[in-house]
């Protein structure tokens, strides 16, 4: 019984690496590509667990560093990782050990979920706001915060609390699907 779980543990969790990429390769082009990868990283450990789901978010990601098309515009590679917008996508991990972090202290009641989304967010826009500035700084030269944030942040901040609500909505009924 030990081996069926783990072997089931193995499939969903790849399941939902997947899920993720699927999520990514839809996409409305623009500096920072509208997709629906944050959905994917929400639905992923809200559906599966932090566990389970931060495994999936670095399974994607590592996908994606060796090569496989698995980021936004089927592309992939180290450099996408290294790249202006690399860190919005390495954030997904910082977003995943937000929400695990906040399900192992307060369990998974709704209001967690919540907080832990908008507060695993937060974090992924820092990060990637941070490498974003770093890359342009070392590529281009200096850049504001405010420059930065007004195109790489404030325009996916309505279109990623309508991602969370969907998430919430799906993880809320799929949880005890897939434990």
């Amino acid at each position: 019984m030990k081996t069926r779980n783990k072997t089931y543990d193995l499939v969903i969790t790849a399941m939902f690496a997947v899920l993720i990429a699927l999520c990514s390769w839809i996409s409305v082009p623009s500096a920072v590509p509208f997709t629906l990868q944050t959905f994917g990283v929400f639905a992923a450990v809200g559906i599966l667990g932090g566990k389970r789901g931060t495994a999936a978010v670095l399974i994607y990601i590592l996908m994606g560093a060796v090569g496989i098309p698995v980021f936004a515009g089927f592309s992939g590679g180290i450099g996408i990782l290294a790249g202006s917008t690399g860190g919005y996508v390495v954030g997904f991990l910082g977003l995943a050990l937000v929400m695990w972090g906040a399900e192992r202290m307060f369990g998974r009641k709704f209001w967690v979920l919540l907080v832990s989304m908008v507060l695993g967010l937060i974090v992924c826009y820092a990060f990637g706001t941070a490498w974003y500035m770093a890359v342009y700084l070392k590529e281009t030269g200096a850049v504001s915060l405010g420059a930065v944030l007004m195109g790489c942040v404030v325009p996916f901040i309505i279109p990623d609390l309508i991602k969370i609500a969907l998430a919430l909505a799906l993880s809320r009924r799929l949880y005890r699907y897939v434990q």
